[in-house]
């Protein structure tokens, strides 16, 4: 397992590869976790396995993010000494090209996620130029790869003309951890929220690619005749110090994980997800999970699991009004935001990650006695190069 991001970094990709290790482990699967080095290591590992570390950097913009380097040799040598079985490239920096340029060498199957819409991030850092040359890049990486995951039907069909070998492994919920009984009237208290207050939440990166700013805009717009609403965001990101220092009112608790990130979704009301960059968005299953009356794009995992009007409210892709239309909806009608929350929990059961364990097992068997794809070293290098 090849990932340039892990536990205790707090992103969905961290959190996605680390299940997927946990749930290889439980079914006795020897897994070599290679990962970048993190500032501060963690003094307990997630999950049964054994770590190669190799340098990381930080990503500029995102410091707490880090890249790891094109480790060629260290890999190539490893591997020639313990071959492993089958491997899972999980991101495409450095480290995970050089994990498909060492594994082609050496005739061993790769499989790769593909996590992260990256090409489509220039738009928001006003990088568009860079999008062709991002997106050529990554489908080169993938092409020379057996195999693609991907979370979503929607995303495979987007994406099968220019990678043909592609499969979805959707995400899974731990519905004993995010569960509206973990709702504390305390921490409601802390936010200044009574009990019959409506509190919104959001919980992801504060960044551009989020659009965070219809979430806040949105929030805003309904406290102008509704005083008493709470805005709590969860998370870090470049834009923290920004957004903390412009807008009065809101709560920004930085990042929360485990069971304290629990209780936060558990003791909100309703969610605010304005992202349309996602290729899936867990967070939505955790706020599902937890209860909460989700307004969000019809896109990715809302796309999916929301049934408008049933267990959640969607707006159509870049509808802004809807959007703000659907928030207002939830927050007027009390009764009907109670019916929505209850029936969002129950579609959140049932979506466990021990059956996505067993997809990804199926998959990796399968591949595992196929020899991978090899991109020439020159394709590769010069599009990382780039």
């Amino acid at each position: 397992m090849v990932s340039e991001t892990y536990p205790p970094e707090i992103n969905g990709v961290a959190m996605t590869v680390s299940q997927l290790v946990r749930q290889l482990s439980v079914r006795g699967h020897h897994i070599e976790l290679v990962r970048p080095a993190q500032p501060v290591e963690p003094a307990e590992r997630h999950g049964a396995h054994e770590t190669v570390l190799v340098a990381g950097f930080p990503i500029p913009g995102y410091r707490e993010l880090r890249f790891g380097a094109p480790a060629l040799r260290k890999l190539r040598r490893r591997w020639q000494r313990l071959r492993p079985d089958v491997i899972y490239v999980a991101t495409e920096g450095p480290l995970g090209w050089a994990a498909v340029k060492a594994a082609g060498m050496l005739g061993i199957a790769v499989v790769s996620g593909f996590h992260t819409r990256f090409q489509h991030y220039g738009r928001y850092y006003r990088l568009g130029w860079l999008q062709p040359l991002v997106y050529r890049y990554l489908s080169r990486l993938h092409n020379a790869t057996a195999c693609t995951l991907v979370p979503t039907e929607a995303l495979r069909r987007s994406m099968r003309e220019t990678i043909p070998s592609i499969e979805v492994l959707a995400r899974g919920i731990d519905c004993n951890r995010f569960k509206p009984q973990r709702r504390s009237e305390a921490l409601r208290r802390e936010w200044g929220a009574g009990p019959n207050d409506r509190v919104f939440l959001y919980v992801g990166r504060l960044a551009r690619e989020k659009n965070i700013a219809l979430a806040i805009d949105t929030f805003l717009r309904l406290r102008e005749s509704n005083p008493d609403i709470r805005f709590v965001l969860v998370g870090h990101g470049p834009d923290y110090c920004r957004l903390y220092s412009r807008y009065e009112g809101l709560i920004f608790a930085g990042s929360r994980v485990g069971e304290e990130l629990a209780r936060y979704y558990a003791s909100a009301d309703i969610f605010l997800f304005p992202s349309t960059s996602e290729t899936y968005g867990n967070v939505v299953l955790e706020a599902m999970a937890s209860g909460l009356g989700v307004v969000a794009f019809d896109d990715a995992a809302a796309g999916i699991h929301i049934r408008h009007g049933y267990n959640g409210m969607l707006a159509g892709v870049q509808d802004e009004a809807a959007f703000l239309r659907h928030s207002q909806t939830l927050l007027a009608n009390g009764k009907y935001l109670d019916t929505l929350r209850q029936r969002a929990r129950t579609a959140m059961e049932g979506i466990a990650w021990e059956q996505i364990g067993s997809e990804f097992e199926r998959i990796l068997r399968h591949y595992t006695s196929r020899r991978v794809k090899n991109a020439s070293a020159g394709d590769l290098a010069a599009d990382f190069s780039r």
